[in-house]
């Protein structure tokens, strides 16, 4: 069975803002698992999300 995080837990476990957040989603960066009427984050999705952050040493691709 998956192990599951709501919301709320997942937005203050990785330090993220709600509207950073459904932003993630709607680019389909972070996969949602609807249960009902609930949202759920699988907790394998929401650490492969925070995986694929840029690190910070790196750089990001910016145009100046």
């Amino acid at each position: 069975m998956k192990r599951l995080l709501s919301i709320p837990d997942f937005l203050n476990i990785y330090s993220i803002s709600r509207s950073a957040f459904y932003r993630e989603a709607a680019a389909g960066r972070i996969r949602l698992t609807k249960i009902g009427k609930t949202t759920r984050i699988a907790v394998e999705d929401a650490e492969a999300w925070a995986s694929s952050l840029p690190t910070t040493g790196e750089t990001a691709n910016v145009c100046i």
